[in-house]
């Protein structure tokens, strides 16, 4: 069976074959960096984590482009609100953001740029939109797009322009033409700090948010790529005017699959912080081990809602406790590659490659930890381990998982100073990656490790 994805543009799955052979280049929207981020950032961050470790376990090399926003309205008014720079405060949420992906073992992008980084690039899609005439400058001094210029414009959310003015409820008041219309490029306000605003031939301003997107997954992967993803929240308007931008300005497809998740709900109930079920992801790491987290999350097909309350999370730690005491009983013989036409991986791998259906592929390991529970064959054992490793699952120490009781923040001193040992041990037998392997497994647990030359200390993020 080959990769089959479900393409938002077409409403289908499709068989997949990137445009390079051998070579997927996937752009996904990133975080507006003004607060720590939530449970619906981690879902979207660890569905194309999944996304990404698929595609290289199935031998394609993959060039991964994940944005980050740093420069948007919530931005300047915290950055003013908080007394510090706009560099300042999306610095320091940048890093709170690794220090989150991380701990749920999430892979980094092969880049991660920063919108202000390529506000140039951005400006040349303005002046190339308005020398087709899909953009305009308006009385107030912003650029924006004519919408009902470009054709195409409705065909990933589906929606008819008679459909979308029927139910705008922006009036023409702010130098648009249509209500529909929305900006490129904003012109600077007197009450806005300088470090927000940028020369252009259109006077003094900065990017819309739509703009940005358009201009880095063009400059990074060029003007076609082959998957494009990001939230469901994020398929109207964002992506459908990126698509306007971006294929208005070239003249060719922007991405040939999108892909988007599903919404994350507190007690069936859409999480907002009104409702006050708005959790973060350290609030929720406070509580709950982040191996944990993810396999909660996993246990879920990405494009389907995800029901988040404390006994679905419990539920999901003492499944994933299922898991590593069937590997706590064996000594593992982990393979060196996968053989992926033996039963239990070719299930496997059918369920991915079945738009990336985690939730068949959990089921497999369990499958498989009966198997290690009923022979306690170390191969199989070894099978079980490398198959959740493909998902981000089942690579600490099954022992001391199981001391720590799957709790946030759980690891007693004891456990933390053997661990510290451990790793000592394999740093000074040259086992880097079992070094390596032993530092994640503690920060999954919110330890920080910090090396100097007294040795070794750590911390609880």
């Amino acid at each position: 069976m080959t990769l089959s994805i479900y393409n938002t543009l077409s409403r289908r799955p499709e068989p997949f074959e990137p445009i390079e052979p051998g070579h997927v280049r996937m752009y996904v929207c990133g975080m507006t960096v003004y607060d720590l981020c939530h449970l619906g950032h981690a879902r979207s961050m660890l569905a194309f984590d999944v996304v990404q470790r698929w595609l290289k376990a199935s031998g394609y090399r993959v060039t991964y482009v994940r944005n980050v926003t740093d420069i948007e309205d919530k931005i300047i008014t915290r950055a003013v609100k908080n007394g510090e720079t706009i560099k300042q405060l999306t610095d320091r949420m940048i890093d709170a953001l690794h220090q989150d992906a991380d701990a749920l073992g999430i892979e980094r992008p092969t880049h991660e740029p920063r919108a202000t980084d390529y506000v140039p690039q951005m400006l040349d899609i303005v002046r190339q939109l308005e020398d087709k005439g899909l953009a305009y400058r308006s009385a107030n001094g912003d650029v924006n797009y004519a919408v009902r210029k470009f054709a195409g414009y409705g065909k990933l959310s589906g929606k008819s322009l008679d459909d979308l003015r029927a139910g705008e409820r922006v009036a023409v008041d702010d130098g648009k033409q249509d209500p529909l219309d929305f900006v490129l490029w904003k012109s600077a306000k007197a009450d806005e700090p300088a470090e927000a605003q940028w020369d252009s031939a259109y006077g003094k301003g900065r990017p819309g948010w739509h703009i940005e997107c358009s201009a880095m997954s063009c400059e990074m992967l060029g003007e076609s790529f082959d998957i494009h993803g990001g939230g469901a929240d994020l398929q109207f308007p964002h992506h459908e005017n990126e698509i306007a931008q971006s294929e208005g300005a070239t003249g060719h497809p922007l991405a040939r699959f999108w892909m988007h998740n599903g919404f994350v709900r507190v007690d069936n109930e859409k999480m907002s912080k009104s409702l006050g079920n708005f959790f973060t992801i350290r609030e929720v790491l406070e509580q709950y081990d982040a191996e944990t987290v993810r396999f909660f999350v996993l246990r879920a097909h990405y494009r389907s809602a995800l029901n988040y309350s404390d006994a679905h999370l419990d539920d999901a730690r003492a499944a994933l406790k299922r898991l590593y005491t069937a590997l706590a009983a064996v000594k593992a013989q982990v393979p060196a590659a996968i053989d992926w036409s033996s039963p239990f991986a070719a299930r496997f791998k059918a369920a991915m490659d079945d738009d990336f259906g985690t939730p068949e592929a959990v089921a497999v390991l369990f499958d498989l930890a009966s198997e290690v529970n009923r022979t306690r064959d170390a191969a199989t054992a070894g099978l079980l381990q490398a198959l959740g490793g493909v998902l981000g699952l089942l690579q600490q120490d099954p022992q001391a998982y199981l001391q720590a009781g799957g709790v946030g923040h759980g690891l007693d001193e004891e456990v933390i100073a053997q661990q510290i040992a451990d790793r000592a041990a394999a740093k000074s037998a040259k086992n880097f990656a079992e070094a390596d392997r032993i530092r994640q497994a503690l920060l999954a647990h919110g330890i920080v490790l910090k090396d100097g030359p007294a040795g070794t200390t750590w911390e609880r993020t």
